[in-house]
């Protein structure tokens, strides 16, 4: 079993309810053996398009390729065991640059391209009302009879085509609801624009005065342009439950009867024999059988410091390898791996936050009906008044039109984009569309401690206590390893104006530390027991030179810029702080009581960290989390709202609904603020839509105003609103 032990390097491979986290995983699996995107940045003509096509098709286990010059990507359909490497270095051989697209790129390219669709339709809606709005103007400048009907049928021309494409997000949306037997703002909508068309249709056929084309092509207008406002609002947010997916390594070593077999993780089964090469992620929970090295556990932990890992000691899914070659006998595979079990947590947390309903969608529930049955009544009245269908006709499209939830529409997106661009001039980035609503209510902020209060990587406090030589031969020891305690001791010593001794004969021991020869002297830096030295409750590296007393060099986790301040801050408002971490218990009450942070939590595992989280919500508590690991992200994705640091990894990010741009804290409480305020424009908003609903739809009913000026006042009412969200700028 020794003999397979071979050292060696192995890649690392990284609006709404969330699906099954088992699909996810399962989705992810069938991909990556089915399907391969390739960046190919040197293709710009047809004869490339050709050459590339042709040798990825040319290579084993390749069913198809086919290349995308406007994106200059390539896609290829392969059998399982084709990887991306060997498809990029067939193309390098043949003079083209390659390189594997992330499912994160595909997922931003879509989203771009619906922001793209989006502002086309807006743009042609816009253009095409311009030039029906001209020739609208010679209508109502006096054109009569064969003039004014060229003129409506030309308009028609323009129109109707341009409703058909441009209101289609509307009509996918309104039939979607529909069919599913319930109403949305999108239902009385298309309502208004087909009834405008309609009855524009009729008074043009019949030779009529007033026909309406400019009144639907600038419903469509104004709408679109809050859908718009509204997309932009959102960032690209890929489910985290698919981050966690993609985090589950494909392939692992399995060693059977001293032999090493590359196999699918899926086809891993509990008690077989895997390696994990130094840099390799865990691809299973299991027990080490044989190898020493370190592991990082922060994506378990969220802590930073490398722990030492011996036979017989637990791993789990997602851990790294970080210097010597294991063994590991697997105890838990596919679904029943730490990893997995997150993911579910995960998935779960995202469809319950899912649910929340915002205030537009609130006032849709009771406004979409309304409006249906005011223009029925007004349709039925007046044709009982009057039995004239047009008439009738004229009044129902005149009270849906005025009724058009364009201010209602543009309530909200109009807001949050004024509120995005305040807070992203702050350094945080809007990520989910109702975030500031809920951002509004938080009363319980609760922090991580490594990478998001403090710095998450260690500094060496007592430089100071050792002399001159002695910080030299520590740093020549130092930098023979890259383990980050020994990487911080290097930082500072060279900072100190320190230079290397003369060590000889340096080695790095995996799991221990390094050691060499100074003047025949053994001299080694690294773990207490390894070095004889008596270990404290402090992070610390120990140095020893030959028989002398072992010296400790003590590290501590800087704060991050801003933490005190937003602690301070958020306590003075009102607010409890909470500090949750998967650190030691000694560690975290220090840094609680550095920032008079009373309430704390240590050693906490992610199920635990979400537990929390959720515990506070069922105490009627809304919950802020910031978290910045992947240990973080079902809390994240459990919180009430969430923020992570850019610094963050992937899947932390995506749970999150803010992003912070820098590296500074002190925002956080200026997002609530900001959100505080956004809120109360919202509602102000919907008062605004409301008063101007009170004083028209009468005027409408009423027979007072017809379609046109329907049209007029719902855009001054759109205007008012549109202007009301830009004070919070």
């Amino acid at each position: 079993m020794t003999a397979a032990l071979r050292p060696g390097l192995s890649a690392c491979p990284a609006c709404d309810a969330a699906p099954a986290a088992e699909a996810l995983v399962e989705n992810a699996l069938q991909q990556e053996d089915a399907r391969i995107a390739l960046s190919v940045p040197g293709v710009h003509c047809a004869a490339c398009i050709a050459t590339v096509e042709g040798a990825l098709a040319a290579h084993p286990g390749v069913t198809s390729a086919r290349v995308n010059l406007t994106l200059k990507r390539a896609s290829v359909e392969a059998e399982a065991g084709v990887s991306a490497e060997e498809l990029a270095k067939t193309l390098e051989k043949i003079g083209y640059e390659a390189h594997e697209l992330d499912a994160g790129t595909l997922s931003a390219t879509e989203a771009d391209k619906a922001g793209r669709d989006l502002l086309m339709r807006l743009a042609v809606a816009g253009f095409a009302s311009m030039n029906v709005m001209l020739l609208s103007v010679s209508v109502w400048s006096g054109a009569e009879t064969a003039t004014r009907d060229m003129f409506h049928w030309i308009s028609a021309a323009i129109a109707l085509p341009t409703i058909v494409f441009s209101g289609k997000p509307f009509f996918t949306h309104a039939w979607s609801a529909l069919k599913h037997r319930r109403l949305n703002m999108d239902v009385p909508i298309v309502l208004a624009i087909l009834l405008a068309v309609v009855t524009s249709l009729w008074e043009t056929s019949l030779s009529g005065e007033h026909a309406y084309f400019d009144a639907a092509l600038t419903l469509v207008f104004f709408l679109l342009a809050g859908r718009y406002l509204d997309h932009r609002t959102r960032a690209v947010a890929r489910s985290a439950a698919e981050e966690l997916a993609a985090l589950e390594v494909p392939r692992a070593i399995r060693i059977v009867d001293g032999v090493e077999e590359t196999v699918a993780v899926r086809d891993l089964k509990v008690g077989d024999v895997i390696q994990v090469r130094p840099g390799g992620r865990m691809p299973v929970d299991g027990e080490i059988m044989e190898g020493q090295s370190e592991l990082d556990r922060s994506l378990l932990t969220g802590e930073t410091v490398p722990v030492f890992a011996q036979p017989g000691q637990h791993v789990s899914a997602g851990e790294v390898n970080l210097t010597g070659p294991l063994l590991i006998r697997a105890s838990a595979v596919g679904e029943q791996t730490s990893l997995h079990r997150m993911a579910d947590l995960v998935a779960v947390a995202e469809a319950g936050r899912s649910n929340y309903t915002s205030l537009a969608d609130k006032a849709a529930k009771l406004y979409a009906p309304g409006v249906h049955i005011l223009s029925a009544l007004s349709f039925l009245g007046w044709y009982l008044y009057t039995f004239d269908v047009r008439t009738a006709l004229n009044i129902a499209a005149a009270v849906l039109i005025i009724t058009c939830p364009c201010a209602l529409g543009l309530a909200v997106p109009a807001v949050t984009t004024a509120a995005s661009g305040r807070l992203f001039r702050k350094g945080m980035l809007i990520k989910h569309s109702t975030a500031l609503e809920r951002m509004a209510q938080v009363d319980t902020v609760v922090f991580d401690k490594t990478g998001t209060l403090t710095a998450g990587t260690p500094e060496l406090t007592n430089l100071e206590e050792f002399s001159n030589e002695q910080l030299s031969i520590a740093l020549a020891l130092a930098l023979g390893s890259a383990h980050p305690l020994s990487m911080a001791l290097s930082k500072a010593a060279q900072a100190a104006g320190i230079r290397p001794a003369r060590v000889s004969d340096i080695e790095e021991v995996p799991g221990y530390g390094t050691q060499g020869r100074v003047d025949g002297q053994l001299v080694r830096l690294g773990r207490a027991s390894w070095v004889g030295a008596q270990a404290g409750d402090r992070t610390a590296a120990y140095l020893a030179v030959g028989d002398q007393s072992a010296l400790g060099f003590l590290f501590a986790d800087a704060l991050r810029d801003g933490a005190e301040e937003a602690v301070k801050v958020l306590q003075q408002s009102g607010k409890e702080v909470v500090l949750i971490s998967g650190d030691t218990a000694g560690a975290v009450e220090t840094l609680a009581l550095r920032l008079g942070i009373k309430r704390w939590v240590a050693e906490a595992l992610p199920a635990d960290k979400a537990r929390r989280v959720q515990a506070f919500t069922q105490e009627g508590r809304h919950v802020l989390m910031v978290g910045d690991g992947l240990n973080d992200t079902a809390a994240l994705a459990a919180a009430h709202v969430s923020i992570s640091p850019a610094s963050a990894l992937d899947a932390a990010r995506v749970a999150s609904d803010i992003v912070l741009l820098g590296g500074d804290l002190s925002p956080i409480p200026t997002a609530i603020d900001t959100a505080q305020s956004a809120t109360r424009r919202i509602r102000e908003n919907f008062r605004i839509a409301t008063v101007y609903n009170v004083i028209a739809v009468p005027l409408a009913v009423a027979g007072l105003a017809t379609p046109l000026i329907a049209a007029l006042a719902m855009s001054l009412s759109s205007i008012t609103v549109s202007l009301n969200a830009l004070r919070l700028r």
